[in-house]
């Protein structure tokens, strides 16, 4: 070594022990994380994380703003970027996140996060997410949505694929376009190294909190916003069915699907656009339009008469009318689809698109009610069906001819499906029905109920003394909670329902008919007798919570 070096080395060696001066720059600071919040429910996620998170190290960000519609994009339009997202919220399994308390109306679609997650216009929100905590039941479900799994093989059978190879394409599809809840969180929060969800049932807020205490209490923070799997939280959420994936890479197999999803998300994109991308699927096989039925009725119903009337809107539904060979398959795979819901919603996108008009549609649901009609079972989700179908009575009269005796639309059910379109006979039959000793007729009776209501005065006086009459039992039961979702203000009615509670041995069928008056015309009741009534003939226990005493405190109420 050169002798000239040895003393600019001892002079380096001192320099580097001494302590810096007041002015020398500091090492820099750990950036601040930003925890974001979206707490459509119960905030107890949320506030364990922070009672353990240090502020010096992280700053929480509700996004959520109560009374205002546009939270979401509020939060775009503000430029904050999340390090750590918590979704607290009950999950309905495909659509939206929500709030069990009915004095909250936030909530949550799962279409705007794909929104915000597809769309330039927000770039920033989601751009530098490490983690995702979603704390509703099945937001990593790996099972399948589509309830017409049979129906889409079926629909590939028919197109000319072998049974067992149309259940592989099936299962394909399905994973490939987002099927599950899993999928379609991984699609939505693409590029995010961790994402907590459960795959069955989550726990309440309060149990999820004591158990993110008891992780944190043990962990610190030291496994947060690090954009790994912590395989200690997974061990305390285990008893939950917790489970943790990752988003889409750019080297997913699968990547086509999200770039699928963002042609009907992406808000940039004109509706002239994604009407030609919706041409290009229905030329696909129709088991894959299928999987994209609801967004594509989504984007269908957002296309008023002034929409469809722009040049570029105009020259695309004229294509897709004029494609008489995606229009044939289409309309074939419609006619025979299960469930009806199913069938329904494919010719509403057929009428949408220009393949059917609104008389053709009117014609081809008639066909549908009569072949359900000549089914031997039908039951209570067909007579709502039946009962949605005709809300406005445009299949009054359709359904009238006269029921062969001991064929099979001759039972109570099949008189309920007529009944809600417009049938003078089922409607006659089904009255009846709610006097039953069957409980079964009884329910179908209550189900028919919930869609038409008995609103002439005289006809519901005789239901209610028909009920009177019944005998005692779960029947009698559920005749009474189905006059629970009418309003009686018949005094008449009201005093045979006052009869009935002195005289009935069952405390349920008391706890019934309290579930009837409480909601009746307060000035109708005699108040009064009533009241002695129901102190003095009482049945049910009296530990309180009943529907007795509910009605016990208002009539004490001024």
């Amino acid at each position: 070594m050169s002798r000239s070096l040895i003393p600019r080395l001892v002079l380096l060696a001192a320099l580097a022990t001494m302590p810096l001066s007041p002015w020398a720059a500091p090492a820099p600071a750990a950036a601040m994380q930003t925890v974001c919040t979206i707490t459509v429910n119960s905030p107890d996620e949320k506030e364990a994380l922070r009672r353990h998170l240090p502020e010096s190290k992280y700053r929480f960000v509700e996004l959520v703003e109560r009374g205002r519609p546009d939270w979401l994009a509020s939060s775009c339009r503000a430029g904050i970027s999340c390090d750590v997202l918590v979704i607290s919220g009950h999950y309905d399994g495909g659509n939206e996140f929500f709030s069990d308390q009915l004095e909250v109306q936030e909530h949550l679609p799962v279409d705007e996060l794909e929104r915000v997650s597809c769309s330039g216009s927000c770039p920033g929100l989601f751009s530098r997410l490490k983690e995702v905590y979603l704390f509703g039941c099945n937001t990593l479900n790996p099972q399948p949505q589509s309830s017409a799994s049979s129906d889409i093989v079926r629909s590939l059978v028919r197109e000319g694929l072998a049974p067992k190879q149309a259940q592989r394409e099936l299962l394909s599809l399905a994973a490939a376009h987002g099927e599950s809840s899993r999928d379609r969180m991984r699609q939505i929060f693409k590029g995010v190294p961790v994402i907590y969800g459960f795959s069955s049932t989550a726990p309440l807020g309060p149990i999820a909190a004591s158990t993110l205490e008891r992780y944190l209490r043990g962990s610190g923070d030291r496994e947060i916003a690090r954009g790994h799997p912590s395989g200690r939280l997974l061990g305390y959420f285990a008893p939950f069915s917790m489970a943790a994936t990752q988003g889409m890479t750019d080297e997913d197999p699968h990547l086509q699907a999200r770039h699928d999803m963002c042609q009907f998300a992406d808000d940039r994109r004109p509706p002239a656009e994604k009407l030609g991308f919706v041409h290009q699927l229905l030329q696909r096989h129709t088991a894959e339009a299928r999987l994209y039925i609801d967004r594509i009725r989504r984007l269908t119903s957002l296309l008023d008469e002034r929409a469809r009337q722009q040049p570029a809107v105009a020259r695309e539904l004229a294509a897709i009318a004029g494609d008489a060979a995606a229009r044939e398959r289409f309309l074939e795979d419609a006619r025979v689809a299960e469930p009806p819901t199913a069938r329904i919603r494919l010719l509403d996108v057929a009428r949408d698109l220009g393949w059917l008009t609104e008389d053709r549609r009117w014609e081809e649901l008639a066909l549908m009610l009569g072949e359900l009609l000549s089914r031997r079972e039908v039951g209570v989700p067909e007579i709502g069906l039946a009962c949605s179908l005709n809300a406005q009575g445009d299949l009054d009269g359709a359904f009238n001819r006269r029921v062969v005796p001991g064929s099979v639309a001759d039972d109570v059910p099949h008189a309920a499906v007529r009944a809600c379109l417009g049938s003078a006979e089922g409607r006659a039959r089904l009255l009846q029905a709610l006097q039953s000793v069957d409980e079964s007729d009884v329910a179908m009776a209550q189900a028919y109920l919930r869609h038409r209501p008995i609103t002439d005065e005289a006809e519901l006086r005789s239901v209610v003394a028909g009920i009177a009459g019944m005998a005692p039992g779960d029947a009698q039961v559920r005749a009474l909670e189905s006059l629970g979702r009418h309003y009686l203000s018949d005094s008449e009615a009201l005093d045979m329902l006052t009869d009935l509670f002195a005289m009935t041995p069952s405390w349920e069928v008391q706890n019934a008919i309290a579930g009837v008056l409480i909601r009746a015309d307060r000035h109708a009741l005699g108040r009064t007798r009533l009241l002695l009534t129901l102190l003095e003939k009482r049945r049910s226990p009296a530990d309180g919570g009943s529907m007795v005493d509910a009605l016990i405190l208002r009539l004490q109420t001024p």
